[in-house]
């Protein structure tokens, strides 16, 4: 078999890079990315108690100027914002404005989200689980998607890293 002039060979050619047009391999730069990119963010698991680590991230993002659309099944109100019960019960115009998913129940949690996340938000552009949480197979998922990926790290400590330091480097 003979291939056009120009053509690759799929065997050897490297992951293809996401939307972002930065390789997946390339945590630091997909960080970057999201961060400068990405504006409005589903806090799954987003909680109402102001100590839990949810609550802090969520209001960090909040006071640097992000859109955050509070996730939770038992709130009303978080941050001043009325709150969903999941991705999938979203209106389709708050749907259509997220491009950030980020990520704050346990791993076993993380697949249907992210399947609900793919299914229900039309613009979505990026998937970032918080410490300590790790699904390769759902991140596998939304990189055929074309989405970007970042799991196991803290989204306000990169933030803090980016903004004042080298993001990637915690």
């Amino acid at each position: 078999m003979t291939r056009p002039a120009g053509a690759s060979n799929p065997a050897a050619a490297p992951k293809p890079p996401v939307a972002t047009g930065v390789p997946a391999e390339d945590v630091a730069a997909q960080i970057r990315w999201i961060l400068e990119t990405c504006r409005t963010v589903a806090v799954v698991g987003l909680s109402s108690h102001p100590f839990k680590d949810s609550h802090i991230v969520a209001h960090h993002l909040h006071r640097e100027g992000f859109q955050v659309v509070p996730i939770n099944p038992s709130a009303a109100t978080i941050l001043g914002r009325p709150v969903s019960p999941s991705l999938a019960a979203l209106p389709p115009d708050v749907a259509r404005g997220i491009d950030l998913v980020l990520i704050f129940r346990p791993s076993e949690e993380v697949g249907p989200i992210v399947d609900a996340a793919l299914a229900h938000l039309p613009n979505l552009r990026a998937v970032w689980t918080q410490k300590g949480i790790v699904d390769d197979a759902a991140a596998a998922r939304a990189r055929a998607k074309g989405l970007a990926v970042v799991q196991d790290r803290c989204l306000r400590t990169q933030h803090l890293f980016m903004k004042f330091g080298a993001a990637g480097d915690a």
